[in-house]
């Protein structure tokens, strides 16, 4: 049984990097854990972390809650942006 924690970073309304957490775990699997073979996924990780962090922190600033977006609000709002 995963721990609270554990099923929270699974929960794609909570982690909105979900995907790229998997790519980047998928990558160091298939490449014997060499991270120099993941540098784009580990770059993809961080880049989608900064990009909803700092929208977490304006709906915050904002008094907007959820703080973070759920996963159908998140879609809408890469959309909007093409």
């Amino acid at each position: 049984r995963m721990s609270r924690h554990a099923q929270q970073l699974r929960d794609h309304d909570i982690n909105p990097c979900v995907a790229e957490t998997d790519a980047s775990r998928k990558c160091m699997d298939d490449n014997n854990y060499k991270k120099d073979m993941c540098t784009a996924y580990f770059l993809k990780y961080k880049n989608c972390r900064k990009f909803w962090h700092n929208i977490m922190m304006q709906r915050k600033r904002d008094g907007v809650k959820p703080e973070m977006p759920t996963a159908e609000e998140r879609r809408k709002i890469l959309e909007s942006m093409g």
